[in-house]
């Protein structure tokens, strides 16, 4: 039987959403083995002067959790 654990990260990016999502891949992949999959749950961005200047996206990382 295969178990998946799931972990919540945020990412960020000054160009946009699509990056804040593969800059949390890319981070959690530097510690983490064996993703298999993302989920976007929440896209927000910190605006000022009336214009986005950082993009955030909440997002699920789910990997395979090796047997012993």
């Amino acid at each position: 039987m295969t178990v998946v654990k799931v972990v919540e990260l945020v990412g960020e990016s000054k160009s946009g959403w699509e990056d804040a999502v593969k800059n949390a891949v890319a981070d959690a992949a530097k510690t983490i083995d064996n993703i298999t999959g993302v989920e976007i749950n929440n896209l927000t961005a910190n605006v000022a002067n009336g214009s986005i200047v950082e993009y955030k996206a909440n997002v699920k990382i789910a990997f395979g959790v090796k047997g012993r």
